[in-house]
């Protein structure tokens, strides 16, 4: 008889992410250690009920149970604990309380070839009004993104030797995690994160005296001085057309010997994986006008562009690197 674990394991997956997602949502992890009679009055919710949910975390290696006492492990306390400096929980929120809804549209999206915001929200505009529609959703957003670029960042600025370069402009460098990681591995190197107004109000809660805060629309504004700019989780947001607008107006900008350090997943060379960067590509689908490239791709566009040489790098983190000169 053929295994049906892979079956039978997709279908019970999205019940272990709503688990975590409804969890992060009532804020439970803030809140342990409690027993279950005290996190059910804290949480006006239904002590079975809520047994039920707090037992599926301990299942799930998210909260340790010691009798009737629950409390967060390790994991839990770094990357769903909001108040923990790696928190992942503005993009766990994000993934429940927007994405979640959106994924449900999936086949439209397919059989259409366009996000789901209008669909599922009946919102027409540009993509990021809707991340940041409030001043709350931003920050959650952006606090998501920091936990991400926090673990993967310090990888990609080790990923080449970058200490020729003696100025880095992060292009929507949002909370300032990649520039921080290169200042703090290359002394010589001063960094500057270059986003919207309302993006680079929040990136002060974040960076260090290492970091210039400049606001601005690396579409529409003129680009910041460099010979070393970045651009980390950007490319795959649009369509080729607008990317080949971005490149271009990069390489323009960018002075003899300068160089554009991309930070994306790359798609193996046939598409077949990682699994990782294939369900991103389908998010890019439901929430953006983007997708996932390979490296294959990204050079294409690259030279197009005006760039010599290129180079990419797996990093082992949630994102790639990609080294390209002009």
């Amino acid at each position: 008889m053929t295994d049906p674990t892979i079956v039978i394991d997709l279908i019970d997956a999205f019940r272990r992410s709503k688990c975590m997602f409804t969890s992060a949502s009532l804020g439970v992890f803030d809140k342990t250690p409690l027993t279950l009679e005290q996190m059910a009055e804290a949480l006006a919710a239904n002590p079975d009920a809520l047994q039920r949910l707090l037992d599926g975390c301990v299942s799930l290696g998210l909260l340790r149970k010691d009798g009737d006492l629950y409390s967060n492990t390790d994991v839990a306390d770094v990357y769903l604990r909001r108040s923990s400096p790696q928190t992942l929980s503005g993009y766990v929120l994000y993934s429940d309380q927007v994405l979640y809804h959106m994924w449900g549209h999936l086949d439209d999206a397919v059989r259409e070839g366009t996000n789901r915001w209008k669909q599922t929200y009946n919102l027409d505009g540009p993509i990021f009004n809707h991340f940041f529609r409030t001043p709350e959703s931003q920050f959650e957003f952006l606090l998501g993104m920091n936990g991400f670029g926090l673990i993967g960042s310090p990888k990609v600025v080790a990923a080449f030797d970058l200490s020729q370069f003696r100025k880095l402009v992060d292009l929507g460098g949002a909370t300032g995690h990649l520039a921080m990681a290169a200042a703090a591995r290359y002394p010589n190197l001063s960094t500057a994160v270059f986003d919207l107004p309302a993006v680079i109000e929040t990136a002060k809660r974040f960076v260090n005296e290492r970091v210039e805060l400049i606001a601005g629309d690396f579409f529409t504004d003129e680009l910041p001085p460099a010979d070393l700019y970045a651009v980390g989780r950007i490319l795959h947001d649009w369509t080729e057309a607008k990317i080949r607008t971005l490149l271009a107006k990069i390489r323009r900008a960018l002075p003899p010997g300068g160089a554009l350090l991309i930070v994306e997943r790359l798609l193996l060379p046939d598409q077949s994986g990682p699994t990782s960067a294939l369900m991103q590509s389908l998010n890019m689908l439901i929430c953006t006008e983007g997708k996932e490239r390979t490296l294959a791709q990204y050079e294409a566009l690259l030279h197009e562009a005006g760039f010599s040489s290129v180079s990419g790098a797996r990093t082992g983190a949630p994102v790639d690197a990609i080294l390209a000169r002009a």
